[in-house]
């Protein structure tokens, strides 16, 4: 992107500021003056330029991303039903195992639904009953075939109600184990125990007891996480989708962790580029078996790319920030540079690379930059 910008003539500046210093120096005189306790010494700024090429060589392609739950390794838990808090056995940062009971609700709905169900199974045994006896008084010719055909009907009927008053059941989390015992045997309460799907740790808890549940599914009770394992979400450029793959090693560097690097595996490699970033979606998976990294944060992925991909890289001290934009200064002639904004990325302490707004072969301020933006601040 080449935007105009502000030339600088730097060697106009000093040699004005050199000869405003001889005019100012005073004659000689022959009166006593003290001696000088310091002597102030001139010190010619130092600007380097150097020409920008494309290298190749093994180097770390950064990525900007976030850290977060894995995916299939976290679960937002909300009541299939409504009633009323009565217990609550998990607590924030509990860990958990898949089938723990973490919440008792008490609820009207479980107890209506078993009274119905109770009712439709005395209902088809009647109509089994029924059924039986006219069958043989048809069979005995005391009975018509229409009345045999209604009684096979009622049975119909009522198998069906009794199945959906078991399906009911089994949708509020009524254990099936107690509906295949006889019907004197079955120990169905209006409790419900409300169960992790997962092993993990309760990382969010929005419920206190006696609070009244609605059986909706965005209302989020708990949510239970792996922290053992997490997930990376980077961006990618289109431009370097062809340097990554899945299964490749990467490394995982987070600002509360200055010098560690987390062992990262690509895991998947997004199908979709977003219009606006022009960026696709990468996934890596990272251990995380100390809990150090934590779903939100702010990461760079570091991947080790091969040398058959050049890349154009310049020192990190040739890029000076304005207002939030990144800038380098090209050189238009000697002592003369323009302003030329630029997109750069981290790739390691020392280089950055450009992605954005130079083309290989022009001649750049490698050193020195910020002495020509402390100049073109002052005018």
């Amino acid at each position: 992107m080449n935007r105009p910008g502000v030339v600088i003539c730097l060697g106009c500046a000093m040699a004005l500021s050199s000869a405003c210093g001889r005019a100012d120096q005073p004659t000689q005189s022959n009166a006593a003056t003290p001696n000088p306790i310091h002597s102030a010494i001139e010190a010619k700024p130092r600007i380097e330029v150097g020409t920008v090429e494309m290298k190749s060589g093994e180097h770390d392609l950064t990525l900007a991303g976030k850290v977060a739950y894995g995916e299939d390794r976290y679960s937002r838990i909300s009541s299939p039903l409504q009633g009323r808090v009565v217990e609550v056995r998990a607590h924030l940062g509990d860990r958990v195992k898949a089938g723990d009971i973490v919440l008792v609700v008490d609820s009207p709905d479980i107890a209506q639904a078993y009274s119905e169900y109770v009712k439709e199974d005395s209902d088809l045994q009647y109509a089994i009953r029924s059924r039986e006896l006219a069958k043989d008084l048809y069979e005995n010719k005391a009975m018509p075939l229409k009345d045999l055909k209604m009684a096979e009907n009622e049975l119909v009927k009522a198998r069906a109600e009794f199945r959906r008053a078991k399906e009911r059941l089994l949708s509020l989390r009524v254990p099936p184990e107690e509906l295949h015992k006889p019907l004197d045997q079955q120990k169905i309460t209006s409790r419900f125990e409300m169960k992790s799907p997962l092993t993990g740790v309760v990382v969010e808890r929005a419920v206190t007891p006696g609070q009244s549940v609605g059986g909706d599914p965005s209302q989020v009770l708990f949510t239970v996480a792996d922290l053992d394992m997490l997930q990376v979400v980077a961006d990618v450029y289109e431009r370097d989708l062809a340097m990554v793959k899945e299964g490749q090693y990467a490394k995982v560097v987070v600002e509360a962790y200055p010098g560690v690097a987390f062992p990262a595996t690509v895991a998947a490699i997004g199908d979709v580029v977003d219009p606006s970033s022009r960026t696709i979606k990468l996934r890596a998976w990272v251990n995380n078996p100390e809990h150090k990294l934590k779903p939100e944060m702010f990461a760079r992925l570091q991947l080790r790319v091969g040398e058959s991909t050049p890349l154009m890289t310049i020192p990190r001290e040739a890029v000076v920030n304005v207002d939030g934009k990144d800038f380098v200064y090209v050189v238009e002639s000697p002592n003369h540079y323009l302003k030329r904004e630029v997109t750069v990325l981290p790739l390691s302490l020392d280089s950055v690379r450009v992605v954005d707004g130079l083309t290989s072969g022009q001649q750049i301020v490698v050193k020195g930059a910020v002495l020509i933006k402390g100049q073109e601040a002052k005018g």
